[in-house]
């Protein structure tokens, strides 16, 4: 067959799939019409329409804000053309097109307390690391000896139980509590619960009372991890809105690295009077920022999405003032939001949206990739090096300080390898991304594991196992690290996107139980060598379920998204597979090859493109 052919009978099974599986979703125009309501308004209707507003809300002062504010909110970027503008509202305008981080000092409170919460995310993750090396012999858990199967299933349940309870209770909470709370109570309640259980972590006697205060530290870190990025989210503008998600996985990872400071801090920190001093405040110092944000959180605004879906639109157009350069900016979000919401709601009554993530395939094609991208971040073996990485090192003959440094470096390495990916995730693509990365992380964890059978009187075998852990990180970092939030975030359709998020989100932490709860079993029973090459092949399983089940999203409208996850799974397996030698003789070999016909015609899509993030709001 030709390639002309080829690309004619791809094309027509890509449109036959999309009209015959998204029929009942774009004969509602759902996607369009929740990526900007107020597309086709004629303006004299539409400043109508906003004078009505202003009126049923009591924002009648306002009235001249709102009109022109509408007008804009209806196309951002078309602001020159409308002659209801003055000079001064195109200055304003033109300014936060091209200087989209000159924002009031306000946002930028605002982004610090939500990266100060990634933090105290990382924290909470990392100082059982160097915890691990003290508690297990005081607690009689020892990890040798005759009973060290058993104490090596108490220690993984130990490590765990955070992500347990985020598995199976904690994430799911986090909607009523928001919805009661708001998006500043929720985190404040988060923060709290943190702050608590960290002092009660330092306070134990026992293994199973550890169990439990780790236990209920899940309730902050569930809340707080699919809180804050949506608080960040509503409260930025669209200009800088994706790098401030991204930065939710920055600075966890900075968070991480702090953890494993806190550790070294406190290392030699001893005391007559209380065994065990040095790992108590380790497990303690996190709930330091905790208390940080819990006094803080306050002073920043309430998220105005949240006080419109309130009825209190008086404090959300002050909330938007304090976080906009203008009163013009405030009234064009706050008038988006209110059209959103108002279309969400129409499009959401009377639905089993949770159901739907998996009865229309559509969205099912779509909850698979996620699920795929949040399974693998926890089974490529990340979270094993973060939560046990002083363990492992004392297992390659480091001594108990030379593995928190050794462990510290991951740390680093961890978060300063994440900053690239702020510029390739929309670049190289997020599909490409992992493809690129999973098979490297492999080869990581095969060589770190093989190291482990080099003689350990040898310099080599502590220097080779390091090695082989820094370079996992460094493919992690730009990789597996940022994708699966970011990816899951962009892969539903508008009126679904937070119930898929908090099924993605709930996947992510109950294998993060998993992982922490098994591996250090694992390591007693497969040794090193075997651990880490479990691990190494999971990656390589990875690569085969991004490579046939994870399309790529990036810069994609949401025609073009509805279209990619329409193609059914067999046939985009068929072709990722077909594509693949080709692929490799390609971009290997550096051979030239016969051009395959594209899987996806976005180009053959009717009518105009829309974008989530491209209004004037969308939160």
């Amino acid at each position: 067959m030709s390639v002309e052919n080829e690309k004619g009978s791809v094309k027509q099974a890509s449109v036959a799939s999309y009209d015959k599986e998204v029929k009942h979703i774009d004969d509602s125009a759902i996607n369009s019409k929740l990526a900007n309501p107020l597309t086709g308004i004629p303006h004299d209707q539409l400043m109508d329409d906003a004078s009505k507003f202003v009126k049923e809300y009591g924002l009648e002062h306002l009235e001249l804000e709102f009109r022109k504010g509408a007008l804009v909110a209806q196309d951002p970027t078309a602001f020159e053309s409308l002659t209801q503008l003055t000079e001064e509202d195109k200055n304003v305008l033109r300014r936060e097109l091209t200087n989209r981080w000159a924002q009031p000092a306000q946002l930028y409170y605002l982004v610090i307390l939500c990266s100060l919460s990634a933090a105290v995310q990382g924290m909470d993750e990392s100082v059982i690391n160097g915890a691990n090396l003290f508690f297990p012999d005081q607690f009689g858990i020892p990890q040798t000896g005759p009973n060290a199967s058993n104490n090596q299933w108490l220690l993984g349940l130990v490590n765990g139980a955070p992500y347990l309870c985020c598995g199976i209770i904690g994430c799911w909470l986090s909607a009523p509590m928001n919805k009661y709370l708001g998006r500043r109570g929720t985190i404040f309640i988060a923060a709290f619960v943190s702050f608590i259980t960290c002092i009660w972590q330092g306070l134990t006697n026992t293994w199973w009372h550890l169990f439990i205060a780790r236990f209920i530290l899940g309730f902050g870190i569930g809340p707080k991890s699919t809180t804050v990025p949506v608080y960040a989210a509503e409260c930025a503008p669209p200009a800088i809105r994706g790098a401030l998600v991204m930065m939710w996985q920055m600075w966890t990872a900075f968070g991480i690295m702090i953890g494993t400071v806190m550790s070294l801090v406190f290392y030699n920190v001893k005391s007559p009077h209380v065994d065990g001093l040095n790992w108590r405040l380790m497990l303690g110092s996190a709930g330091v920022p905790a208390l940080i944000i819990m006094s803080q959180v306050y002073f920043c605004p309430e998220s105005p999405r949240w006080l419109i879906g309130k009825g209190r639109y008086d404090k959300a157009f002050e909330s938007l003032v304090r976080l906009r350069k203008s009163k013009l900016q405030a009234a064009r979000d706050l008038y988006y939001i209110h059209v959103l919401l108002q279309a969400e709601e129409e499009f959401q009554s009377g639905r089993n949206l949770f159901v739907e993530l998996f009865a229309v395939p559509r969205n099912r094609r779509a909850t698979l990739a996620s699920t795929i991208v949040m399974f693998m971040q926890q089974f490529c073996g990340v979270n094993v090096i973060a939560y046990y990485s002083s363990n492992i090192f004392s297992q390659a003959n480091f001594t108990n300080i030379q593995a928190l440094i050794a462990s510290w470096g991951f740390g680093m390495i961890n978060w300063v390898f994440a900053f690239p990916a702020v510029w390739t995730i929309d670049t190289f693509g997020r599909r490409n991304l992992l493809l690129t990365t999973f098979p490297l992380m492999s080869v990581f964890l095969l060589m770190t594991g093989f190291a482990f059978f080099i003689p350990e009187d040898t310099k080599a075998r502590i220097a080779v196992v390091a090695l082989g852990i820094y370079l996992f990180g460094m493919a992690y970092s730009p990789g597996e690290g940022p994708v699966p939030f970011t990816y899951s975030a962009e892969a539903f359709p508008l009126y679904i996107r937070d119930v898929g998020m908090a099924w993605a989100t709930s996947v992510l932490w109950f294998f993060n139980f998993v992982v922490a709860f098994t591996f250090p079993r694992l390591l007693g029973a497969f040794r090193p060598q075997g651990a880490f090459g479990w691990y190494a092949a999971w990656n390589l399983v990875g690569f085969g379920l991004i490579l046939l089940f994870v399309p790529e999203t990036k810069a994609l409208s949401l025609e073009e998204l509805d279209r990619v996850f329409s193609v059914p799974t067999h046939v985009h397996a068929a072709y990722q597979l077909k594509a693949l030698p080709r692929n490799v003789r390609k971009y290997v070999f550096r051979r030239e090859v016969e051009p395959l016909a594209p899987l996806y015609e976005h180009e053959c899509a009717v009518g105009e493109k829309h974008y989530a993030q491209g209004g004037a709001g969308y939160a």
